[in-house]
C-alpha cells in the first residue's frame, strides 16, 4: 500500500513565503529521485508550474506543464462537479451531478468550453514544444495544493492511460483526507503539510497571487535539467553554503570570539535544546552559560524548572541552604522527569556555581543564582507560602491556609485532577481564593522584605512569587482541558512573567549594572513562535515574549542533533529510557546540518551573512522532549520552521549521546536496540 510521506498533522497557517519557496521543501523531500534519468516532473497549471520548477531544477530532471481545467456548474462556476484533464480525460463526481440535477447536455457544454480553453493553453505555454514523453518514465505530479483534489484526480486519469512506470502525487499543503485519497491511487504521496481543519490552499502561504500565463511560459521555457544546463555552474546547496559560513564549536561550545559578537550587550540570553535528555547539550550550555556569568556578569540561570524546586539549588549555591552539596540540593527535583535536572551535568554545574559564589563572597561581589521558571508546582508552592507566612505572620499563615484548603478535595499534588474537577464542575473551582492570597502577599511584600536585611528581602521575593505561581497554575490546570493552545500559552505567559520579576528583583540588589540572566529551556519555549507553523495557530512561546519585550537586549540560541542516544520515557510518568534517535528526516533542519560534514558547529547570521540563505528556508525541525516516540516521529516530534527568525543562532552537534541521570536504572544502563530502519519515517 503506498504510504504518505512526510504529512504533519498540526495546523500550519502561512507555513511558505510563496510557492517557489513551497518547491524548495517539497524538493527537499523528494531527493531520492534526484540525478535520475528516468523522473520528469509536470506542474498543475497554473498555480503548480512555480512549485514543480523548483523540484525538478533540484531533481535535475525535466519540467512540463500539465493541464486541468474545473467543470463548474452551470450559473455556479466556481463549484467544481469535476475535471477535464490533457488528453481529453473527463473526470465528474456523480453524486454532484445527481444533487444539482445537471443534465448531459449541460455537462457537454461546459466540457466542450473547457476543452478548448485547455487547447488554448497548452498551446500558448510550450510555444510549439511537444509534451513531454511518460511512457515508462516516474511521473511527480506538482500542483500549489490540494482541496477536493479533483483536478489532481483528473490528472493522475489522465495520465494512467500514458503508461507511466510510476506516478507520484507531490504537494505543500492538502487535508489529510485529500492525501489519503491518492495513497489509494498511485505509488507515492508526499504531502509537506496536512493542516487541520483545512480552510483553503491559500492559506498557507503568505504570497499567494494568481500565476499569469506569461509566468507559465517563462517557467517552462527556462531549462531545469540536460544538455542546455550543462555548461552552466551548479548553485552550491544550502549545506555547502553553510560549511563555508559555519563556526567550529567543539562539543558544541563555540569559541569566545563568536561568542562576543552573537551576545554582545544583551542582558537576557535564551539557550535551548532539541531534547530534555542529550548530553552534548546540558554540558555546553553549562560551558556557555560559565563564561556568560565570569566574563558578561550575568546574575543567574532561569530553567524550565518548578520555583520552589530550582529556589533549594539557589539557596546552596549562594550559601544560605542546609543542603551540603549539589546532590542534596538537586533532591527537590522529584516530580516527573527528575532526570531533567537531576543528572550528572547539572550536578556538576551546581558544584561550580557554588563554588564560584563562594569566591565572590569572599569579596564581597555580586554572586549568581539557580532559579525556577515553571508552573507545574501547585501543592508545593503553596505549602512554601504558608511556611513562609508561618515564621514572619502566623495570623497571615492561617489565612492562607484556609484558602488553599479549597484544593485538598483534588489528589494530593496533582494539579490535573484539580483542573479536570474545576473545568468540569465536578469540584470547586479555587480561583477567587488563589487571587486573594497573591493580592495580600503582594500588599504586605514590602512590610515583609524589610524585616532583616536582603536574605529576609529574598525570601519575601520567593514567598510572593509562589504565591504567583500558585495562581497561575490554577488557571493553567483549568485551561488542560479548554485547549491545547491555551494552556501551552499560560505556561510560557507564566515563564515569561516570571523572567520579568526576576531580572527587577536582581537588578534592585546586584549592582548598578541592570540584572543580566541565561535562560535554560527547550528548543519549542525559547524559539520565537512567529517563525514557525505553531506561531499561525495563535501559539506563544517564551521567546517570542522575550523579543518582543526586550528586542536587541536578548538573544536566542537553539541546539539540534542528527542521530545520537537519548534520554527519554516513552509515556507521561515512565521510567527514564536510553533510546536510539533515528537519524533526522529528510527536509528537515537537522538534516541539512548534518550534510555539511561537520560534526559541531555554529551557524548564525549574525557572525555571516552568507548562513542567512539557508537558514532562511522554511524546513522541518526536531522536537524531542521528556517522551520521545520513534515509531511516531514525523507527527510527535516535527513540525516546520524558519530557522534564520527562530533563532539568532544555531548550535548543531551531529551526534549525541543520552544525559545521564543521578539514579541510573537497569533499564537505562541496558539501553535501546539500535535502530536499523533506514528513515525516521
Amino acid at each position: 500500500m503506498t504510504r504518505i510521506r512526510e504529512v504533519d498533522r498540526r495546523t500550519p497557517r502561512r507555513v511558505f513565503r510563496d510557492r517557489r519557496e513551497a518547491g524548495h521543501v517539497l524538493a527537499e523531500l523528494l531527493s531520492a529521485y534526484r540525478g535520475r534519468d528516468d523522473v520528469v516532473v509536470l506542474g498543475l497549471a497554473r498555480g503548480g508550474i512555480p512549485v514543480a520548477w523548483e523540484v525538478a531544477a533540484a531533481l535535475g530532471v525535466p519540467l512540463d506543464a500539465f493541464i486541468v481545467r474545473k467543470l463548474g456548474a452551470p450559473s455556479h462556476e466556481e463549484f467544481a462537479v469535476g475535471a477535464l484533464a490533457s488528453g481529453g480525460r473527463v473526470v465528474v463526481n456523480d453524486d454532484v451531478l445527481r444533487a444539482l440535477r445537471i443534465t448531459p447536455q449541460q455537462l457537454r457544454e461546459v466540457a466542450e468550453r473547457e476543452g478548448r480553453e485547455l487547447t488554448r493553453r497548452e498551446a500558448a505555454y510550450r510555444g510549439g514544444r511537444p509534451p513531454l514523453d511518460v511512457s515508462g518514465k516516474v511521473v511527480i505530479l506538482v500542483d500549489d495544493g490540494l482541496a477536493t483534489g479533483a483536478s489532481m484526480f483528473a490528472a493522475v486519469q489522465a495520465l494512467r492511460e500514458a503508461d507511466p512506470a510510476e506516478l507520484v502525487v507531490a504537494v505543500p499543503a492538502a487535508p489529510e483526507s485529500t492525501c489519503r485519497q491518492f495513497a489509494s491511487m498511485v505509488d507515492d504521496v508526499v504531502c509537506a503539510t496536512m493542516p487541520t481543519p483545512f480552510l483553503a490552499v491559500g492559506e498557507s502561504y503568505w504570497d499567494f497571487r494568481q500565476v499569469s500565463d506569461a509566468e507559465v511560459r517563462d517557467f517552462l521555457a527556462t531549462p531545469t535539467s540536460g544538455v542546455a544546463i550543462a555548461g552552466t555552474r551548479r548553485p552550491e546547496t544550502g549545506a555547502e553554503v553553510l560549511r563555508r559560513n559555519a563556526v567550529d564549536a567543539p562539543n558544541g561550545v563555540p569559541p569566545v570570539e563568536a561568542l562576543e559578537e552573537i551576545i554582545g550587550d544583551a542582558r537576557v540570553v535564551l539557550i535551548g535544546e532539541s531534547s530534555h535528555g542529550t548530553h552534548e547539550f546540558y554540558e555546553a550550555r553549562s560551558e556557555i552559560t560559565k563564561w556568560l556569568i565570569e566574563e558578561k556578569g550575568f546574575n543567574g540561570v532561569a530553567a524550565e524548572a518548578d520555583w520552589p524546586d530550582a529556589y533549594r539549588v539557589n539557596r546552596y549555591v549562594r550559601g544560605f541552604g542546609n543542603d551540603t552539596s549539589s546532590d542534596d540540593a538537586l533532591s527537590g527535583f522529584e516530580r516527573f522527569p527528575a532526570w531533567m535536572w537531576r543528572n550528572v551535568v547539572v550536578r556538576d554545574f551546581v558544584e561550580w556555581l557554588h563554588a564560584h559564589n563562594s569566591r565572590r563572597r569572599a569579596h564581597d561581589q555580586a554572586q549568581a543564582g539557580f532559579y525556577g521558571l515553571d508552573l507545574y508546582s501547585l501543592h508545593r508552592s503553596m505549602q512554601e507560602v504558608i511556611g513562609y507566612l508561618e515564621n514572619v505572620d502566623p495570623a497571615a499563615a492561617a489565612r492562607a491556609r484556609d484558602r488553599y484548603a479549597c484544593f485538598d478535595h483534588s489528589s494530593a499534588d496533582d494539579g490535573q485532577a484539580y483542573g479536570f474537577a474545576a473545568a468540569f464542575g465536578a469540584g470547586l473551582s479555587c480561583e477567587r481564593q488563589a487571587v486573594e492570597q497573591l493580592v495580600e502577599m503582594q500588599r504586605h511584600a514590602i512590610e515583609h522584605a524589610r524585616r532583616d536585611g536582603l536574605i529576609a528581602e529574598d525570601d519575601a521575593f520567593y514567598a510572593q512569587q509562589n504565591a504567583q505561581t500558585v495562581r497561575n497554575a490554577e488557571v493553567y490546570y483549568r485551561a488542560m482541558f479548554s485547549g491545547r493552545v491555551t494552556s501551552w500559552n499560560l505556561r510560557d505567559q507564566h515563564m515569561a512573567q516570571t523572567l520579568h520579576a526576576l531580572l527587577n528583583h536582581l537588578g534592585r540588589h546586584d549592582g548598578p549594572q541592570p540584572a543580566k540572566i541565561v535562560v535554560w529551556a527547550h528548543n519549542s519555549h525559547v524559539g520565537d513562535a512567529r517563525a514557525t507553523e505553531v506561531g499561525g495557530d495563535g501559539q506563544l512561546t517564551l521567546g517570542q515574549l522575550v523579543r518582543e519585550r526586550y528586542g536587541a537586549d536578548c538573544r536566542l540560541i537553539g541546539f539540534t542533533t542528527y542521530s545520537g542516544t537519548v534520554t527519554a520515557a516513552s509515556e507521561w510518568g515512565g521510567i527514564a529510557e536510553r533510546k536510539t534517535v533515528r537519524r533526522a528526516l529528510n527536509g528537515s533542519v537537522e538534516e541539512l546540518f548534518h550534510e555539511t560534514g561537520r560534526s559541531a558547529f555554529l551557524a548564525s547570521p549574525m557572525i555571516s551573512r552568507g548562513a542567512a540563505a539557508p537558514l532562511d528556508t522554511v524546513r522541518l525541525g526536531r522536537a524531542i522532549g521528556v517522551i520521545y516516540l520513534p515509531e511516531t516521529e514525523r507527527q510527535s516530534h516535527y513540525y516546520h520552521v524558519r530557522p534564520s527568525e527562530q533563532f539568532d543562532a544555531v548550535i548543531h552537534i551531529d551526534k549525541t549521546r543520552a544525559l545521564e541521570p543521578l539514579e541510573v536504572t537497569s533499564v537505562w544502563v541496558a539501553g535501546e536496540t539500535p535502530e536499523t530502519y533506514p528513515t525516521g519515517l
